[in-house]
């Protein structure tokens, strides 16, 4: 059932898949996520061994967090739930 709801938000031109959702939608959706995914790895990141903001290794932080970002990025490619045509 999935494959159906996937086809039906896609098709084929030329080789290319072009998505069908209005894309300021999708754009909306896929930020917020990534925004929340990028706040979440940081927060994974830092973690309870930093007793003061000196002890963070924010290079790290700022790693981790938009390493998230990207990938939240990537799997919305896929498809957005929050996203019906």
């Amino acid at each position: 059932m999935e494959a159906n709801k996937r086809d039906q938000r896609t098709t084929k031109k030329g080789g290319l898949i072009v998505i069908k959702t209005n894309f300021k939608k999708w754009l909306k959706a896929a930020l917020v996520r990534a925004i929340r995914t990028f706040a979440e790895s940081a927060l994974a990141y830092i973690g309870t061994g930093a007793i003061v903001l000196g002890d963070v290794n924010w290079i790290g932080v700022l790693s981790a967090g938009a390493f998230g970002f990207v990938l939240a990025i990537l799997i919305a490619l896929t498809g957005l739930p929050e996203v019906e045509e």
